[in-house]
C-alpha cells in the first residue's frame, strides 16, 4: 500500500477488545471484500472490508480472519488465511503478503494459505458452539449486491446448521465508534491532506473554471500525499448546483458572482475525512452570500459545543434545529407564523436545511456508531449545518470533523483549514 503502515499494536488491541465481548466457546469470521467486475477483464479498484481491516490491518483481497479465543490449541486463537503468493503472481499482480509480512502487519502469528481454509475451519467448528458472522447493519446501508461475506454466511449456515449464530456487528458498532489514538492520528493525516487540496483550490479558482477542473486539482493533491483519492464521491457544486444535496456530476462552468460548495475529503490508510467549504468564484463573496454564510457558520460553531459525552444524537439535532430556526427568522426566510404552525415531524426550518447535522466518521465516511446510545469521548463526528436557497442560486454548507473530549469542547481535526470569510478572501486574492 502507498500509505505508511499503521503500527500493528492497534490491530492487536482491536482484536483483544472484540474477543472480550464474545460469548464463551465462540469463534468469529471476517472476509475480505470481492474485487468487483466492470466488464470484459476490467475491475473496480479493490476496497477492503472495513471490519477485517480494523481487526487485522490486512488490505488485500481473498483474506479471512478467524478469532477463537477459547480454542483448545493456542495457535488457533487467531488465524489469518491468505491467498498464496508466488513468483508468477508477483510478476503479474505485484507482491502479496507472505506469512512473515502478514504477522508484521497484523500481529497474528498463525497464518495459513487459503487452500487450507476448509480443513482447518472444520476442525475449529467441531470445537465451537457459536459462530459470529459479519453483517452490514449500518443504519444507512441498502446494498443491492451480494458480497463475499454474504456468500460465506449462506455457506456457513448450510454446512453447520447446528451451531448457534451471533452477530459481530453490535460489538463492532460500539468498538469502532470510539477511536484509538493511532486512529485519530491517521484521521488527522487524512484531514491534513484535505487541507492541502483546499488551499490549492483557493489559488486555482477563477471565473470560467469548470467544476471538474477543481476536482482534478483536488485529486492531484490527494494522490501526491499518499492518499488513494476521495473518501467518497466529491461534490463540486457552483451556483444553484449547491442546492442539490448530492450533486456529483461536477460538470458546470463556474460563473462570476457565484459561490462554489466543495464537499470533499481525502482517505488515508482507509480512514476518511469529510470537509465542506464554500468559496466565491470571483474571490469575493456578495453581501447576500455573506449573510447566509455567516448564519451557517454561527450555527456550526454553536452546534459543535453540544458534542460532549452523554449527548443523545436525536436531542442534539432538535437543539440544532432551534439554532437554525433562529437564524432563518433573522434572515426573514421564516416568520413567526411559519414556526408556530409547523409540523413537529417536519419543522419549518427543514424547507431550507433538510439533512442531519452530524454523523460518525472513521473507516467509513458515514461511520459505525449506535445513534441511540449517548456520545462518548474519542468518538469522531462531522458538524455540517447548511442553508439552501434554490431560487437565489445559493447553497451554503460548512463541515468539519471533530473529536469528542472527556472535558470541554471537541477537538477539531480541521482546525487549520480556512473557514472564515476574511481568510478565504485574503488567500484567494493574495
Amino acid at each position: 500500500m502507498r500509505y505508511q503502515p499503521i503500527d500493528k499494536s492497534l490491530f492487536v488491541e482491536n482484536r483483544k477488545n472484540f474477543t472480550a465481548k464474545m460469548k464463551p466457546n465462540a469463534l468469529a469470521v471476517f472476509n475480505s471484500n470481492d474485487i468487483y467486475p466492470i466488464g470484459a477483464d476490467s475491475t473496480i479498484p479493490f476496497q477492503q472490508d472495513r471490519n477485517i481491516y480494523y481487526l487485522s490491518g490486512v488490505d488485500q483481497e481473498e483474506s479471512i480472519l478467524v478469532l477463537f479465543p477459547d480454542a483448545p490449541k493456542n495457535k488457533h486463537k487467531e488465524i489469518l488465511f491468505l491467498k498464496e503468493t508466488n513468483p508468477h503472481i508477483a510478476v503479474w499482480e505485484g507482491e502479496k503478503l507472505d506469512k512473515d509480512q502478514a504477522f508484521e502487519t497484523s500481529g497474528v502469528k498463525t497464518v495459513y494459505w487459503l487452500k487450507d481454509f476448509h480443513k482447518v475451519f472444520h476442525e475449529l467448528m467441531s470445537q465451537a458452539h457459536t459462530v459470529y458472522i459479519n453483517t452490514n447493519e449500518h443504519y444507512r446501508a441498502n446494498p443491492d449486491t451480494q458480497t463475499r461475506e454474504d456468500r460465506f454466511n449462506i455457506w456457513l449456515k448450510e454446512n453447520y446448521p447446528a451451531h448457534q449464530v451471533a452477530k459481530s456487528n453490535p460489538i463492532l458498532q460500539r468498538l469502532r465508534s470510539v477511536k484509538h489514538q493511532l486512529e485519530l492520528d491517521t484521521m488527522q493525516q487524512a484531514c491534513n491532506i484535505t487541507e492541502k487540496a483546499f488551499r490549492r483550490v483557493l489559488k486555482y479558482t477563477k471565473p470560467g473554471v469548470w467544476e471538474f477542473e477543481l476536482e482534478a486539482e483536488i485529486m492531484h493533491e490527494f494522490l501526491s500525499n499518499r492518499s488513494k483519492g476521495f473518501a467518497y464521491t466529491p461534490i463540486i457544486a457552483s451556483g444553484k448546483n449547491a442546492t442539490v444535496l448530492h450533486y456529483i456530476e461536477n460538470k458546470a462552468q463556474c460563473q462570476d458572482g457565484q459561490a462554489i460548495l466543495l464537499d470533499v475529503g481525502a482517505e488515508y490508510a482507509n480512514y476518511c475525512s469529510d470537509m465542506t467549504r464554500v468559496i466565491p468564484v470571483s474571490g469575493r463573496f456578495t453581501n447576500r452570500q455573506k449573510q447566509i454564510y455567516n448564519a451557517v457558520n454561527k450555527v456550526k460553531k454553536e452546534a459543535t459545543k453540544l458534542l460532549v459525552p452523554g449527548t443523545l444524537w436525536e436531542e442534539y439535532h432538535v437543539e440544532v434545529g432551534k439554532m437554525i430556526t433562529s437564524e432563518l427568522l433573522d434572515l426573514k426566510l421564516l416568520d413567526k407564523a411559519d414556526v408556530q404552525n409547523e409540523d413537529p415531524d417536519w419543522p419549518a426550518y427543514k424547507k431550507y436545511f433538510m439533512h442531519g447535522t452530524s454523523h460518525h466518521i472513521g473507516l467509513d465516511t458515514h461511520g459505525y456508531g449506535l445513534l441511540h446510545e449517548p456520545m462518548k469521548a474519542n468518538q469522531v463526528f462531522t458538524v455540517e449545518p447548511g442553508i439552501y436557497l434554490p431560487d437565489e442560486g445559493i447553497g451554503v454548507r460548512l463541515e468539519d470533523d471533530v473529536v469528542i473530549q472527556e472535558q470541554g469542547e471537541p477537538f477539531n481535526l480541521m482546525r487549520n483549514i480556512p473557514i472564515e470569510i476574511e481568510e478565504i478572501e485574503d488567500l484567494m486574492n493574495a
